[in-house]
């Protein structure tokens, strides 16, 4: 049997390239090899070492799974968030504000040469904090009594360490993936704590094609993050296709990639057959396609029917869109909102334009 071919390591060799892959400054040989030719022992991030028993590929690992997880719990643990309770005003004439950033892609990368305008992690940030700021500027006014902010949606670019989408499409990057990850979390705390002033928040998570598993991760950090908090509520769960009932109102919320838009109001009805009977008012906010479309379904004179809307993103555009054409047009990248009555639906359409 010792003579017979072998591909897996037994425990006490696995040891022995551990103890190379990260110990390399009591590994002798190599200290000695590379004093003998003047290279510094610390710059070798990776090695062949040959013996009569091995033949070694010793690579450290630079950051590891585990690396990422406690980077994770770090940066939750800086900031133990201990919010006040908020006592929110009871209104008999509220009101519903949806606030959806959608397709956001932070890790996106685009150079102005190339596509015509540029498209980073720092841009992406700033547009979803003045995106959001500029639809609640745009609903000063009405008498906002629960806010529905959208998280997902590809919030993130990429869902791996490679620089590719969930089924390993490669992509134009800025950056690594865990600062697109720590970005992209900073980014919802700071705007839930800005819209849990005004009114309880609702974070609800669509998953998406970018970022499949990173997504889902980063709604559970979100909402770890506020698990203290009385006036705001996170669902990070994976279900494609979600419902969220205000008043009259019978909201669909799904990232656009799934079921055919046809096809939504039935499973709207099927899926959620209680909220259907008891809602006036049907809508579905999908995205992915980064423009605009909206859509009635089996509306008439006395039938309301249901609306489905394809909401824009503020995504700048990257090479593989300018290649094919797909620009839009100059008022396509913007973050929208919504604002809907108990009675009446949605009253009023919010756009923030970049």
């Amino acid at each position: 049997m010792d003579n017979e071919k072998r591909y897996r390591l037994k425990p006490d060799e696995w040891k022995l390239v551990d103890a190379y892959r990260n110990d390399k400054d009591q590994h002798s040989l190599l200290a000695k090899e590379c004093n003998s030719v003047g290279i510094d022992v610390d710059s070798v991030s990776h090695y062949w070492y040959k013996s009569q028993k091995f033949s070694i590929f010793a690579k450290p690992n630079e950051f590891t799974r585990d690396d990422f997880l406690n980077s994770i719990e770090a940066l939750i643990s800086k900031y133990s968030p201990s919010y006040p309770q908020i006592d929110y005003p009871k209104r008999t004439d509220g009101h519903l504000l949806i606030i959806n950033p959608a397709d956001v892609h932070i890790g996106k990368y685009a150079d102005a040469l190339e596509t015509g305008e540029m498209y980073n992690v720092e841009i992406a940030r700033k547009r979803v904090i003045e995106g959001v700021t500029g639809i609640l500027r745009h609903a000063e006014g009405f008498p906002v009594d629960r806010i529905l902010f959208c998280i997902g949606n590809d919030i993130l670019h990429t869902d791996n360490t490679m620089g590719s989408t969930t089924r390993l499409t490669p992509q134009d990057t800025d950056g690594k993936w865990y600062r697109h990850f720590t970005t992209a979390l900073e980014l919802y705390v700071q705007c839930v704590e800005m819209l849990m002033q005004i009114a309880p928040v609702d974070c609800v998570h669509s998953m998406s094609n970018h970022d499949y598993m990173s997504g889902f991760h980063l709604a559970h950090a979100l909402k770890s993050w506020f698990r203290n908090t009385n006036g705001v509520s996170v669902d990070p769960h994976p279900q494609h296709r979600k419902y969220y009932a205000y008043g009259s109102s019978l909201i669909g919320l799904s990232h656009g990639d799934g079921a055919k838009k046809n096809n939504l109001p039935l499973h709207m009805a099927q899926e959620e057959p209680q909220m259907w009977a008891k809602s006036k008012h049907r809508y579905w906010y999908l995205h992915h396609l980064h423009h605009k479309q909206r859509y009635q379904f089996m509306s008439s004179f006395d039938n309301i029917g249901v609306t489905i809307e394809f909401l824009r993103s503020p995504s700048g555009t990257d090479s593989w869109h300018a290649t094919k054409g797909f620009c839009g047009s100059t008022n396509s990248k913007a973050v929208e909102g919504f604002i809907h009555s108990k009675e009446n639906g949605q009253i009023a359409h919010l756009t923030y334009i970049f």
